[in-house]
């Protein structure tokens, strides 16, 4: 019997190497190496010659590969599969591309296991395999009936964590849509290592890629994230997938934001949000109005930007706070917004406007748990903060759009129609952008007065007079 081999594999990327390196020569990460055996042994044939373990999933799944000329490849408009879940199809372009096989991470209780679930069970006319390696078919059945959705019957479950058992049953089964909850607790027996382990992650997620290939069903994959907010496991795990979605969110509170990181199929730039609820995740068709609907009385510290998600425009509550310091360094705190970009605009408020925060500490958050980076927040996040240093409120129909530079200027943000048509549904009667964005741009067709400025110190007038 041939002996198996020893490889060992860097947890961070993937890398591999005949022996132990203190540093990752690919990632650069220290103390990442562990040893997998990564070849089982070799098992006699009847007739005394010796066979390699089989590499193939589904012994009807594996064909020659021949190689074809480009202008020869005849390419099928095939339709997508169109989810009843809006938010899911405009994350993901339009729908689910049959035989691309989709990765979904977050952290514990986000509530992966009830987006996928719901999904699979509001497929109708549909087959969809859900093989859990982590719940029992009670538990399942219960987050089910809570969903009341429990008697759909185009919904298999299947509790095993062996890839090779889980073939069997897609060979009985033949769903349309597999579902494997998670890819970390997957096991194969050609690789003699534990789950989770970096090989095993890799070779589990290799048979179910070519299982979605050469059957063009839609593999979706839930992944575990380490401390940091990464998906577990190695780096090529995201690499070898075709779309990588994020699941964020506390957990402790009931919004849900679904965004993609890598889409071979659409945009990665596209939004999804969600509300938790008890009988599963409810779709936020329109999620301005959730971001500023506990809105009360107009209050210092508060503004109102439009912003943009991929396509779809967002008005959010842009929240400071400004306060003496009580030690001699003041601290720079923000949540949802880049800290950087914080300090550059305290900066450009001390020198163009003649503010002194050099004795203030400055906390600023994105009310509803969002993370932007839109430039178009600068002139709220601005008129934020010198609302609260003065304790001065902001009209509450009044929205702000605009990039802050260096100088002060007020510079030009994209699609600045859609913004303004945003803060039109939602009632704002004035709205501050750049002069620039008047070219080509007939503001009179909106309902809302469109004040255009070319500096900080004309919005602040402006707003604080």
């Amino acid at each position: 019997m041939a002996k198996a081999r020893t490889v060992f594999f860097c947890q961070n990327c993937g890398a591999q190497s005949a022996k132990w390196i203190g540093r990752c020569p690919a990632c650069g990460e220290w103390n990442t190496y562990v040893e997998e055996v990564v070849q089982k042994e070799t098992v006699a044939s009847t007739t005394g010659q010796w066979k390699p373990a089989s590499t193939v999933p589904g012994g009807n799944l594996a064909k020659a590969a021949k190689s074809v000329q480009l202008g020869d490849i005849l390419v099928e408009d095939e339709p997508r599969i169109i989810t009843p879940d809006g938010e899911l199809n405009r994350v993901l372009g339009g729908g689910i591309v049959p035989g691309s096989i989709i990765l979904i991470g977050g952290e514990p209780g986000i509530g992966k296991s009830t987006l996928m679930l719901q999904i699979a069970l509001s497929l109708k006319n549909m087959k969809v395999l859900y093989v859990s390696g982590e719940e029992s078919e009670a538990q399942i059945k219960m987050r089910a009936e809570r969903m009341a959705a429990g008697q759909q019957s185009g919904c298999y479950i299947l509790t095993e964590t062996n890839t090779q058992n889980i073939f069997r049953q897609i060979d009985q089964v033949q769903p349309n849509i597999l579902v494997i909850d998670s890819i970390q607790t997957m096991h194969s027996t050609l690789v003699e290592s534990g789950a989770g382990s970096v090989s095993q992650v890799r070779e589990c997620t290799a048979e179910f890629l070519k299982f979605a290939k050469e059957t063009s069903t839609p593999v979706l994959l839930i992944g575990h994230i380490t401390k940091d907010g990464s998906i577990a496991g190695p780096k090529i795990l995201e690499h070898m997938v075709d779309t990588v979605l994020q699941f964020e969110g506390d957990r402790h509170l009931s919004y849900r934001i679904l965004r993609t990181t890598k889409n071979r199929f659409g945009s990665t730039s596209e939004l999804g949000i969600y509300e938790m609820q008890g009988d599963g995740l409810r779709q936020v068709s329109n999620p301005s109005e959730i971001l500023l609907s506990q809105r009360g009385e107009s209050l210092s510290g508060m503004a109102i930007g439009a912003t943009l998600e991929g396509n779809r425009p967002l008005l959010v509550e842009v929240q400071a706070l400004v306060s003496p310091t009580a030690y001699g360094t003041p601290q720079r705190s923000s949540t949802g917004f880049d800290a950087k970009r914080l300090q550059m605009l305290l900066a450009v408020l001390e020198k163009r406007a003649g503010l002194r925060l050099g004795q203030h500490d400055v906390f600023l958050n994105i009310a509803g748990g969002l993370r932007l980076d839109d430039p178009a927040l600068d002139m709220a996040v601005c008129a934020a903060v010198v609302s609260s240093l003065n304790d001065l409120p902001i009209p509450g129909n009044v929205c702000l759009a605009a990039e802050v530079g260096l100088s002060g200027e007020i510079r030009a943000v994209s699609r600045l129609d859609q913004r303004l048509a945003e803060a039109e549904k939602l009632g704002f009667r004035e709205m501050y952008v750049s002069q620039f964005n008047g070219k080509g741009l007939d503001l009179a067709r909106f309902g809302l007065k469109v004040q255009a400025v070319s500096r900080l110190d004309e919005v602040l007038n402006g707003l604080f007079g």
